[in-house]
């Protein structure tokens, strides 16, 4: 689609034109889609203004000298909270009073969702229309009463005397009286009348009603600011403070309307995720109840710290607690916990630990227990013996500052030398070239993956206790009793551990600063002791690092705004002219939005900037891997993702991933196959992620982008011959950024035209022949492996004897006799057909399918016998248990002769095998019942591949025989009645899938017939109503359709063994058969060697296969920029939740070469989102 596309449709525009007034006045509803009476908007006009009355009463009495501030307060408090009851009340009165319609009309939920027929001013219906109500009756009075607690606090935050004495100015007291009042009914009428919708919106769903909390909270955030100055004595900066926050009080309907403030949830996840990274030296969690109990118990011990009373046991408290919280607790306790099984239940606990999720055991025990007692012991002697001298450049802390010094450097080194750029920018000269196998990146890997071990040595070992060291020797440590020490401390002794790259960075800076800078009098020296400073060094570092990525996405959307074709709208000239005239502007939006570590919204992503709400580092509510649309490519994602993970724990161990944080993102591309990947959590050796698996049907839009991916990553691997030592990245400024290749075990997608095989004469010519052998290769194994479950051949005798009751009565002759050709239409053949019938179904409804065989109970039919002058009590029960309509159908089958019962009975005597053993292989009776001509019969006798048949008899071993004769195999081939078995049900299978014409079956024919969508016919019909034959004729048949394309490619087939070696391998390293068959994904997930399935493409009239192969293969990975990537999610966020613009045709989902838009887009959570795959929080070790 063109770049022109309308950014909202006709009637979404009409929505949001509706919406936002309603969002900027904080409910009200001024603009309708139909004509109202004028006192629906008097109504709403004095509802919104009802609390500046309320409080302009109490102003009034204040201003009067009739009384004191706080009583003013309490009297307009008071007002509100009767008013707002009274308003709720009305409202229940409201509903109980009507009775709800339903219309039948079908109409526009967009536009006329809020249309009411309106009876009068105070109408129940104008009621329900103006105050829609609460849902729960304790909001109903908590926030009557928080409304009455807001009107009272503004008025006393707005009495015109307390804001004389802030400003001295008559003018600014007005407009701050004023606007000020305004802020305050917008809060009230959203907390009480109708809760706006507001922009910033976290949750798709406001279930208990907190949206409305959202502006009153924020302005008893204001308040209590000036509660603090009035009660607080001779504090200047707060009374600035309150100075700034009374002008900015103003703006606060402005915040709210932009969504820049955001929602309660959002905020305090928000603020947890900020102080538990930054001041207590956590990480980010993958939940919102691993955040909140991480915070309470680093915030405990941070305050513990304080009550310490040597500075012994705060180096020790702090480097013992620093240690354990920054290990991955959750499966610790989850390893714990099923240790702990173990001791109850043996057998439990055994199976417990083959799982793949108990990644902690004794060694990881020890290994942590090892670290932590060295680590304390090196801190505690540190501390104790030299931890007494300033700092100085031969200090023993500034020796331990040098060694920092060298080991960020080193570890620098390594990490860049890991990928294939350079700082994302010049070719790493150290990386192998042209690398497309596994075989030969593993061998040019080796040296890299060497360094990569000494990296990981010195990052999980050497730095964390260097930096003990550096922090031991401390002075500041000695200040006991003192807050800053307590929270700066705690925070880097824990994230010595928790971030260790990171902190030798922010250590780094100080000591340098702090060797550069040895004057006590500066303010760095004198007023900020060593933690205080590495906290401010490591916030401005993340601030800094955040402000750089926004910036370069900005400049990406300004940029391809007009230099990509497709996306240079009409506006596109005049909205890069105003970005570059109010540049500095756009820089203070992406500084602010920085500093509060929010996403830059692109409107549209367009380059029309705003400052999003912030949220948690992953960007959506709802826990991890909770939701994906699954579908059948999802099992593909699920069968590589543990290979994928195994190799993620080398790659980042090693460094070749670059630097990860809580909040990267990486992807992951394999032909057509594209993995999102989400770094959640970070600590001591582990990581935790998120994987998703994006659809494998391409849209033009989502080809678009993925054809872009492959192209930056072919330059990046496959064409290094061709590139000059340290050249540039041809797509540096790409929110993907090349890192590596990995080698992960997957299935690799083949898609040939079979064109030339499947319609060859030649090859179709041979195909039943082919079928015949594959068919009685697999009955006798179907009979050999059935015999296995009996016991011996004693049993075997047992149910022989059982089977054959009364032998010696019996005249019949060794073999089944076959129908005759006149025989071959009967009764049976047409008895599934009813009224209910239909002779155009695909597959009929026969009742041939329930209706039990004759001689169903044994292993030969029972010969019922008719006898002269004899009584059959069976038939007459049968009679008796039969309908009306039955005994008519039997007497008289559509106008056909009858048939002599005796006779049809007649048709399967029973068998004398020559061999006694022949009893193991025999077929099932039931399977020897088709209705086919003696001459059928005869023409397969001899067709039949008498020595194929010998061979496969030679190849069974018989071992789970006790005892069996030596030429138990010789007897076995010279059975004939045996060998007319086979061939009567070589011959009804045959029947049931071409017929009983010898023609050479079409190629239409013979994708039907793989498929198991041959039309209906007497023979199939009999077939399906034996299902277990049907599926092993049909398994036969794509068994030597498979075979076929085999021989057309790697050449005739030899000899018997040959043949039996390709049926071997079919049928244990090959599912054969439908790409929509469940049997396909269970293949796959239980790691099926190969796959192969045939399709056919109506369109082109060609008919292809598809070879799934499960091998080590290479994965690309890249890097993404983060916030790019929380930036576009932002703006999805809006634009889904605020604007409800789900076009599937939207502007902001079409393809953009350089964001990604569309990959992006997906790999949103659902319901925004559409992966179709996501896994739960995967942890990775990382030692």
């Amino acid at each position: 689609m063109g770049p022109d596309v309308p950014l909202l449709n006709d009637y979404k525009q009409e929505f949001f034109l509706k919406r936002f007034p309603q969002t900027v006045l904080g409910g009200p509803r001024f603009k309708l889609g139909y004509c109202a009476p004028p006192y629906i908007y008097v109504n709403q006009i004095i509802l919104f203004l009802m609390p500046w009355v309320l409080g302009g009463v109490g102003t009034l009495l204040y201003q009067l000298d009739i009384l004191k501030d706080y009583y003013t307060a309490a009297l307009s408090g008071g007002l509100m909270f009767v008013t707002a009851l009274i308003l709720q009340m009305a409202n229940i009165y409201a509903k109980q009073k009507t009775v709800t319609v339903e219309r039948m009309q079908i109409q526009n939920t967009l536009t006329d969702e809020d249309e009411f027929e309106f009876s009068s001013c105070v109408g129940s219906e104008t009621v329900k229309f103006i105050i829609p109500g609460k849902k729960y009756i304790i909001n109903t009075v908590f926030h009557s009463f928080l409304a009455g607690v807001l009107c009272g606090l503004g008025t006393w935050y707005l009495l015109p005397n307390r804001i004389t004495l802030l400003y001295s100015n008559i003018g600014g007291t007005v407009t701050i009286f004023v606007f000020g009042w305004v802020t305050v009914c917008i809060a009230e009428y959203s907390l009480i009348i109708n809760t706006a919708t507001e922009t910033a919106t976290f949750q798709a769903l406001d279930t208990y009603e907190i949206t409305a909390l959202m502006r009153p909270f924020y302005i008893f955030v204001f308040i209590a600011v000036d509660l603090a100055h009035r009660f607080a004595v001779n504090a200047p900066i707060i009374e600035q403070t309150n100075q700034i926050l009374h002008i900015v009080f103003l703006f606060l309907p402005f915040l709210w309307a932009m969504g820049i403030l955001p929602p309660l949830d959002a905020l305090f996840l928000w603020g947890m995720e900020q102080l538990l990274e930054f001041g207590l030296g956590g990480s980010p969690m993958s939940s919102n109840t691993k955040l909140l109990v991480m915070f309470l118990i680093s915030a405990g011990t941070a305050i513990a710290s304080y009550f310490i009373p040597s500075t012994l046991g705060v180096i020790l408290f702090m480097t013992g607690f620093g240690f354990i919280l920054s290990l991955n607790l959750s499966e610790i306790g989850f390893a714990f916990k099923h240790t702990m099984i173990s001791h109850l239940a043996s057998r439990k606990s055994k199976y417990m630990r083959s799982g793949l999720r108990i990644q902690f055991g004794w060694r990881e025990f020890i290994f942590y227990l090892t670290v932590l007692t060295l680590a304390l012991i090196e801190a505690g002697l540190l501390h104790q013996f030299a931890g007494f001298s300033s700092f100085s450049k031969a200090s023993p802390q500034a020796i331990a500052s040098y060694i920092l010094i060298v080991l960020l450097v080193i570890m620098w080194i390594l990490r860049e030398i890991q990928g294939v750029y350079l700082f994302g920018t010049f070719r790493n000269p150290f990386y192998p070239k042209d690398i497309r196998t596994v075989t030969v990146f593993m061998e040019k890997q080796r040296r890299l993956m060497k360094v990569g071990v000494v990296r990981r040595i010195l990052l999980t070992l050497v730095s964390p206790f260097a930096m003990i060291a550096f922090l031991s020797l401390d002075r500041s440590l000695q200040n006991l009793h003192s807050v800053s020490v307590c929270i700066g401390f705690t925070r880097i002794f824990r994230m010595v551990w928790q971030n260790t790259e990171n902190a030798l960075l922010d250590i780094v800076v100080v000591s340098v600063a702090q060797m550069l800078v040895l004057s006590p009098d500066l303010w760095w020296n004198r007023s900020l002791d060593t933690g205080i400073r590495l906290l401010l060094v490591g916030i401005l570092r993340d601030r800094l690092l955040q402000f750089v990525s926004k910036l370069q996405f900005a400049i990406a959307i300004l940029l391809t705004s007009w230099t990509e074709k497709k996306q240079r709208r009409k506006s596109a000239a005049t909205l890069i002219t105003l970005n570059v005239v109010f540049f500095p502007i756009l820089l203070i939006f992406i500084a602010l939005s920085a500093l509060l570590s929010s996403p830059l919204l692109p409107l549209f992503t367009l380059p029309v900037f705003l400052i999003g709400f912030p949220r948690p580092i992953r960007s959506w509510p709802g826990p991890v891997g909770a939701t994906a649309c699954v579908c059948s490519d999802t099992v593909y994602y699920q069968q590589m993702v543990p290979s994928l993970a195994v190799a993620l724990q080398s790659a980042l161990a090693a460094g070749s991933l670059g630097l990860f944080l809580p909040g990267s993102h990486y992807l992951c591309r394999f032909q057509d196959r594209l993995m999102w990947i989400l770094v959640l959590e970070k600590g001591f050796t582990y990581c935790g992620v998120n994987i998703k698996g994006l659809e494998l049907q391409e849209t033009s839009c989502h080809a678009a982008e993925a054809h872009k991916v492959d192209e930056i990553f072919e330059m990046a691997f496959e064409h290094q011959e061709h590139t000059k030592i340290l050249s540039l990245n041809d797509h540096f400024g790409h929110i993907l950024t090349p890192c590596t290749v990995l080698p992960v075990r997957l299935y690799s997608d083949a898609r040939n035209v079979l064109s030339g095989i499947i319609d060859s004469h030649e090859n179709l010519k041979h195909l039943k022949d082919d079928f015949i052998k594959v068919l009685v290769w697999m009955l006798v194994q179907y009979c050999y492996k059935k015999s296995k479950t009996r016991d011996n051949l004693g049993s075997a005798d047992k149910n022989k004897k059982r089977s054959f009751p009364e032998n010696q009565h019996s005249s019949a002759a060794g073999t089944p006799r076959p129908l005759r050709d006149e025989d071959s239409f009967t009764v049976d053949t047409i008895e599934d057909w009813t009224d209910d019938s239909d002779i155009f179904d695909l597959e009929p409804r026969g009742k041939m399918r329930d209706r039990k065989e004759p001689g169903h109970l044994g292993m030969t039919p029972k010969a019922h016998l008719s006898i002269p002058g004899s009584v059959e009590i069976q038939s007459q029960d049968v009679q008796q248990e039969m309908t009306p309509d039955d005994k008519l159908h039997r007497a008289v089958v559509l106008g056909l002769p009858a048939v002599d019962k005796g006779k049809q009975e007649e048709i399967l005597p029973q068998v004398e095998f020559s061999c006694s053993y022949s009893e193991l292989l025999s077929i099932p009776e039931e399977w020897r019942t088709a209705p086919v001509p003696t001459s059928k019969v005869n023409e397969m006798r001899q067709r039949f591949p008498e020595e194929w048949y010998h061979f496969i008899l030679s190849q069974l071993d018989f071992f789970h025989l006790t005892e069996k004769p030596s030429n138990l195999l010789e007897d076995l081939m010279k059975d004939e009645a045996l060998k007319d078995l086979y061939v009567h049900g070589v011959l009804s299978c045959c029947f049931g899938l071409f017929g009983l014409d010898n023609t050479v079956p079409a190629p239409s024919h013979v994708f039907r017939a793989y498929t198991g969508g041959i039309p209906w016919s007497v023979g199939l019909d009999w077939l399906t109503g034996k299902p277990e034959l049907f599926q092993l004729a049909l398994k036969a048949f794509r068994y030597t359709f498979k075979l076929m394309v085999d021989k057309a490619s790697l050449g005739p087939v030899e000899n018997f063994k040959e043949l039996v070696n390709y049926l071997e391998e079919y049928e244990n390293d090959w599912y054969i058969g439908l790409v929509s068959d469940l049997e396909w994904q269970q293949a796959v997930l239980q790691e099926k060697p190969y796959l192969f399935s045939l399709g056919h493409d109506p369109n082109m009239g060609i008919y292809t296969g598809r070879v799934l192969t499960l091998q080590e293969l290479l994965v690309q990975v890249g890097k993404l920029n983060d916030e790019a990537i929380r930036g576009q999610w932002a703006n999805l966020s809006w634009e889904l939740l605020y604007a409800t613009n789900d076009d599937e045709e939207r502007y902001s989902i079409q393809a953009h070469p350089v964001l990604l838009r569309n990959l992006t887009v997906q790999a949103a959570d659902p319901p925004l989102g559409y992966p179709v795959y996501s896994s739960e929080l995967l942890h990775l070790p990382l030692f």
